[in-house]
């Protein structure tokens, strides 16, 4: 008598259905997991917790004292969210795979795009910091227009947030920039999302609302000019520097996790401050400390050179030398000197 097949499970029939295209986050709600009900899922929302993710890498600590949850209910509900999302171990070979679905975005200058490694990476945080002048804000205004192009010409084909910390976003100069590559600029303008941050909390506050473009709106690239600036102004003496760390640290790994989760490019400008104990070499150093360069992917150095020219240097990358390129910034654009 032939054997009767054994019917498959519903959990069975799930995991061999499952498309791997669309995130688990986004397809469990926060009153799935247990010992979270409407109320409190409402409270962790008012907080910024609105997904698994949120959940997974929060201690049970800081759900005790936002939803009001026992310790014992708070690590059972963190552990859930960790087990829904498989945050266990890969191989190196299904990293190798998730780093072929990167793109880069084209500065305009060949030169600088060979430094970097070919562009402006998704995935990843890359900072320019320099003087006054020393292009970072123009390379920004450049690659929110190449972000916009086709990926056989360098771009994403996708939209832009702009976070303005210092008053330096200008309209015109992104429709020259349109112009040199052939878009509309009245299109290029009206998908490139502007905001002005007054504090650093409301930089904070911006950064969380990308999250939320980014599940509505093909978004491929952030850009904060400058990171540190809110931060330096409202954060000053040493007896400050440990609270204003905390907070650039959270907001580093914030980017970070948008990068991650939505294939996005972050380009992060920063300012820079003088070491009057250097005698020899460059005096100058980025602003932010080592938090800031240890959550910055890339780090270019940016100066001025005679004749209009700019010197970048890469200073730190995961897998590039360290080098530098020449550039020049015209009417329309960046080029290669």
């Amino acid at each position: 008598m032939p054997k009767k097949k054994k019917k498959k499970t519903k959990k069975e029939k799930k995991s061999k259905d499952d498309s791997p295209e669309k995130p688990v986050e986004e397809e469990v709600s926060l009153e799935d997991l247990p010992g979270i009900g409407e109320k409190t899922a409402e409270k962790l929302q008012e907080n910024g917790f609105n997904d698994l993710m949120s959940i997974a890498v929060a201690s049970a600590a800081t759900l005790v004292e936002i939803a009001g949850l026992t310790k014992t209910t708070a690590m059972k509900v963190i552990r859930e969210a960790r087990d829904r999302l498989d945050m266990g171990f890969k191989t190196g070979e299904d990293f190798l795979k998730k780093r072929k679905e990167t793109g880069k975005i084209v500065t305009g200058s060949e030169e600088l795009d060979k430094l970097i490694g070919g562009g402006i990476e998704t995935q990843a945080i890359f900072e320019a910091f320099g003087e006054y002048g020393s292009g970072k804000s123009q390379i920004g205004f450049q690659i929110a227009v190449n972000a916009q192009l086709p990926v056989e010409q360098g771009g994403l084909g996708g939209k832009v947030v702009f976070i303005d910390t210092e008053g330096t976003f200008r309209p015109e100069r992104i429709k020259q920039l349109a112009e040199d590559k052939g878009l509309d600029p009245q299109v290029a303008l009206k998908n490139i999302m502007v905001a002005r941050a007054y504090t650093s909390d409301h930089q904070m506050l911006l950064a969380e609302k990308v999250k939320e473009l980014a599940k509505t709106e093909d978004i491929k690239l952030v850009i904060i000019d400058s990171v540190m600036a809110l931060f330096r102004s409202e954060y000053t003496g040493r007896g400050t520097l440990a609270d204003r760390q905390q907070k650039v640290n959270k907001h580093m790994h914030y980017l970070q996790k948008i990068a991650d989760m939505y294939n996005v490019a972050i380009y992060i400008t920063n300012q820079v401050m003088a070491r009057p104990n250097i005698f020899f070499g460059n005096p100058t150093t980025a602003v932010g400390g080592h938090v800031l360069a240890h959550t910055s992917t890339y780090r270019v150095y940016l100066r001025k050179s005679k004749g209009g020219k700019r010197i970048a240097r890469l200073i730190d990358s995961p897998h590039l030398p360290e080098g530098e390129a020449v550039f020049k910034i015209t009417g329309d654009g960046i080029k290669d000197a």
